[in-house]
């Protein structure tokens, strides 16, 4: 099994499942309400800040500073 690690570590279409968003309350808060939860699979499109991330067949842009509040377990490439 994989390390946790920072959204902002993967690299361009790499897959992975969210396993922890921290921070402030308000910042978790807007994360879930993106979809970006425990569990939820996301496919990094375009790495940078801003970076663009697909969730559930939406494209997402974020900061670098959302980046870090997301942990992700990596998919290990069969």
């Amino acid at each position: 099994m994989s390390v946790p690690v920072p959204l902002q570590m993967l690299d361009a279409g790499q897959i992975a499942a969210v396993t922890d968003v921290i921070g402030q309350r308000d910042t978790v808060h807007r994360l879930h309400e993106l979809g970006l939860r425990r569990g939820a699979e996301v496919e990094m499109i375009q790495p940078g800040s801003p970076c663009i991330v697909r969730l559930e067949g939406h494209r997402l842009c974020l900061r670098s500073d959302e980046l870090l509040n997301v942990l992700v377990t990596p998919e290990v490439p069969a």
